[in-house]
């Protein structure tokens, strides 16, 4: 009588699947990892393109302030219109080319403004198209809210275009524009 050692058909097959399984797991595992990274990279381009214009608009507080700038933070001495405030769906007032190069720099709050909206819409993708239509930079009383007479915070909101699905914070999972909406009170 011979015994027969090995491993049977049926034994190799469960194994395959199980090997299959796994493998199919790490790539769907690597896929969002992708998009997340792609989302974070987008995300970091947001905030500092934000840090920027709040830098800007804290180096020009005539532009912002209708008096001296405010002692006290919760002093709203605030314009109700300035040449930072952008309504969403709306243009920046005035704007043109960025003026800054090698050899010059911006100067005035309007070509520091106007350099920044050109480094927004080359940096953020689809920045361009949505600069005008979903971002905007306003005085704010509430979260989401743009009032031009009342409350002390400067909303900034920023929007860039991903493929179908790809904005992992918003309610609607078939979003195509992620947006990075900070408040600040200068």
């Amino acid at each position: 009588m011979t015994t027969h050692k090995g491993f049977s058909l049926i034994e190799v097959l469960v194994t395959l699947l199980l090997t299959t399984i796994g493998v199919l797991g790490m790539v769907a595992l690597q896929g969002r990892s992708i998009q997340y990274t792609q989302d974070s990279v987008q995300r970091n381009t947001a905030v500092m393109l934000a840090s920027d214009i709040i830098e800007i608009m804290r180096s020009n507080p005539q532009e912002l302030y209708a008096s001296s700038v405010p002692k006290s933070p919760m002093n709203s001495g605030l314009k109700n219109s300035s040449l930072f405030f952008k309504e969403k769906s709306k243009e920046l007032e005035d704007r043109a080319e960025c003026v800054a190069s090698a050899s010059q720099s911006a100067e005035t709050a309007k070509e520091q403004r106007d350099c920044w909206a050109d480094k927004v819409e080359a940096m953020l993708p689809g920045g361009a198209e949505l600069f005008d239509s979903d971002m905007h930079i306003c005085r704010s009383a509430e979260p989401d809210t743009c009032t031009s007479d009342q409350g002390s915070m400067i909303e900034i909101r920023l929007a860039w275009q991903v493929r179908e699905g790809a904005c992992l914070d918003e309610s609607d999972p078939d979003a195509t524009i992620c947006t990075y909406t900070v408040r600040v009170e200068l």
